[in-house]
């Protein structure tokens, strides 16, 4: 069942009001019949125009709304200088009510184009289907351009443009929930390597839980890939590195390392390089972002270690790499686990408790229960200490200062980090990353 209108209004001329007023007010009917139980949002999209002109479109567009009584409360008219703007105005209408399957009706020559907006506004939680709004004219065309056809794909140079015009859209929007914030590690030092933990703050992203840094987008959330570019690009702007030559690890849950350079792995949770000016990047939302340097063969790394990775030795596999790779001493790699869900709030079924119970039993708390408390820092210290790190060389929330603490309990801290255990499956991402400086 439908669950939102949109009606794409926005290239008509503004000359045609009659013929626009009569067509939008037989749409609407059509609507009202089909739904007189359960009415759709309907959302009608528009250009701002400006002074008299613009007067005279709302007033006729009005005058076309009038005597919907059933739709009233659920239609809105949006005017915005680009269809960018319009469509990421009714993206957040819809988002605030959790609508998911939208109608589009539009001119027949403006699918294509829509197409590529909602390509790249939207993500598979979507659900799109198109109807045409024929629009006849003897006097006036649509300002779209003449080899713009049905069943058309559009040129790159179009695909480009839209491209374009939304990515100057979100670079225009304020960030939210105030200013970005980097967490940065007393242990690496910063006259060789640049690095950070990211907190929640500073993008752009409006869903509750998603807001507003998040620097993950995935089919089965609703924040697109290009608000995590944006959110990517004032990361960037902010810490000082290049977004061009930014990597993050495939998540896989399991223990393969990428070295760059080398041919990429489908899926790897580990990522090491030697090469100046890349930076490296895990993501984490419970899971730990762990960062490693060595200052002395100026190698660096990045991993991202959940309950599985930790088990599967995805930290020390990082280390190894470095080793094997760069020719690092094991006794000169630091390594920094970022902010991650704490054993005050994390629990895993007995089974999987048991493994972390072999590793040190102070990883595990209520053991005997259904759903023990599970520590997975303290585990992933111990395979480090195992593995040659030196104690000392490692940060994480025991260390003696707590003022120096980066590694705080996501769950526990709705303001600052994204929690998937405590926000549930679209939930946010906040990442660690490092470069070596050039």
């Amino acid at each position: 069942m439908v669950e939102a209108v949109l009606i794409d209004l926005f290239s008509l001329p503004a000359n045609l009001q009659n013929n626009i007023q009569g067509l939008l007010h037989n749409t609407l009917e059509a609507i009202e019949k089909c739904s007189a139980i359960h009415a759709p949002c309907v959302y009608v999209m528009c250009c701002q125009r400006q002074g008299s002109e613009r007067k005279g479109e709302q007033e006729f567009l009005l005058a076309a709304l009038k005597g919907f009584q059933s739709l009233r409360r659920r239609l809105e008219v949006v005017c915005a200088q680009t269809t960018a703007a319009a469509l990421y105005t009714i993206k957040q209408r819809l988002d605030e009510k959790d609508l998911s399957i939208i109608k589009v009706i539009l001119p027949t020559l403006r699918k294509n184009l829509m197409k590529v907006y909602i390509d790249h506004l939207f993500t598979a939680v979507y659900q799109f289907e198109f109807e045409d709004l024929q629009v006849i004219s003897d006097s006036e065309s649509l300002q779209i351009p003449e080899h713009q056809h049905e069943g058309q794909i559009l040129s790159s140079q179009d695909v480009a443009l839209i491209r374009s015009e939304i990515q100057m859209y979100l670079e225009s929007l304020p960030s939210l929930k105030g200013e970005l914030t980097i967490l940065r590690s007393s242990l690496i030092p910063d006259d060789i390597f640049l690095h950070g933990f990211t907190t929640r703050t500073g993008g752009i992203s409006y869903i509750p839980t998603l807001s507003s840094c998040n620097l993950f987008s995935s089919s089965k959330r609703r924040d697109p890939q290009v608000v995590v570019k944006e959110n990517l690009r004032r990361l960037a702007n902010a810490a000082g590195f290049n977004p061009a030559a930014f990597h993050r690890v495939k998540v896989d849950h399991a223990n393969a390392v990428c070295i760059m350079g080398k041919t990429e792995p489908d899926n790897y949770d580990g990522i090491v390089t030697d090469q100046k000016g890349v930076t490296l990047a895990a993501p984490g939302a419970d899971c730990i972002p762990v960062l490693f340097a060595d200052p002395v063969r100026r190698a660096c790394g990045a991993a991202h270690s959940g309950w599985k990775g930790t088990l599967l030795g995805v930290s020390m596999a990082t280390v190894n790499a470095m080793v094997s790779e760069y020719g690092c001493n094991v006794k000169d790699i630091l390594v920094v686990l970022g902010p991650s869900v704490g054993p005050c709030c994390y629990k895993l079924p007995h089974e999987s408790a048991k493994e972390f119970h072999r590793i040190d039993p102070k990883c595990v708390r209520l053991f005997d229960s259904a759903s023990p408390y599970i520590d997975i820092r303290r585990a992933t210290r111990i395979l480090l200490e195992r593995g040659g790190i030196l104690p000392e060389n490692i940060q994480d929330d025991s260390i003696a200062d707590q003022n120096q603490n980066i590694t705080f309990c996501t769950a526990c801290h709705p303001d600052k980090f994204y929690s998937h255990f405590r926000d549930g499956t679209n939930f946010g991402t906040q990442i660690g990353f490092i470069s070596i400086k050039d």
